[in-house]
């Protein structure tokens, strides 16, 4: 083999060794993250619809989404909640009978009593729903959860 042949061989193996060194980097993707400030409203609505789907899903083990309930929703809205449950046979957080796959919050808004959100949930790659969800500013606490925000009732 001649020098000319071992040189275009080994650049040849070396340029597929570092492709493939590329292509395994790049698919363990951007390091993921997620922020929140424990004043900022979004977020607390965000937190709970965290905590409250990873508590659905692990079948609620220690009534952790009956806690989570207690601590984010208001008392009223508590109750309003489960005769909304007796009547549909759905979880009324959610909306549904099953848990989603995503969900993710947005600001639609603010007044001087209530912080108003978009939260989209995710059911499968193209299925989505969007809830409206108001949040009393002075007690931070959930009041409403619907297809339509409180204001709009």
């Amino acid at each position: 083999m001649s020098s000319k042949t071992r040189t275009v061989l080994t650049a040849g193996l070396l340029a597929v060794a570092l492709g493939l060194g590329a292509t395994a980097q790049a698919s363990a993707g951007a390091a993921h993250s997620v922020s929140g400030k424990p004043a900022d409203n979004i977020s607390r609505i965000a937190d709970f619809y965290g905590a409250y789907i990873d508590a659905v899903t692990d079948e609620d083990s220690g009534n952790l989404g009956d806690a989570l309930r207690a601590h984010y929703l208001t008392p009223a809205f508590q109750k309003e909640l489960a005769a909304w449950e007796d009547r549909e046979h759905a979880d009324g957080v959610l909306r549904a009978q099953n848990v989603p796959l995503a969900w993710k919050v947005t600001d639609n808004g603010s007044t001087a009593n209530r912080t108003e959100a978009i939260v989209t949930l995710t059911w499968s790659r193209n299925h989505t729903t969007k809830l409206v969800v108001d949040m009393a500013r002075d007690s931070r606490q959930i009041f409403h959860i619907g297809e339509k925000g409180a204001a709009a009732k």
